[in-house]
């Protein structure tokens, strides 16, 4: 079974080598508005089961929210119907932390 999670640092380099995958934000469009990753696509969890052929079986996905709980959940689901997907461990909270402090928080 693949990993489930990456790190946030995993992630940025990821992005700095320009690797090909779809960034997915899980949160709602009220938080995705506050603030979101640059180049994220978002599909709030509740609507991810609905959606999920928006995304391609073929792409990686690297899942991200608030904290982790939710993008976890997104990631285990898109992982049983035959994505390659990942959680962001710590979500976009940790990213503001880590990697861009410029970022708002909430």
């Amino acid at each position: 079974m693949q990993e489930m999670e990456m790190t946030t640092g995993e992630v940025k380099e990821k992005l700095d080598r320009g690797d090909k995958f779809v960034l997915l934000d899980v949160r709602e469009p009220n938080e995705y508005e506050r603030v979101h990753l640059e180049g994220a696509t978002l599909i709030p969890l509740d609507q991810l089961q609905q959606r999920v052929a928006e995304l391609n079986k073929d792409e990686e996905v690297v899942i991200y929210c608030h904290h982790g709980s939710r993008s976890l959940q997104a990631a285990r689901y898109l992982q049983a119907s035959g994505y390659k997907a990942h959680s962001m461990n710590g979500g976009i909270e940790d990213w503001a932390e880590k990697i861009d402090p410029t970022l708002p928080r909430y």
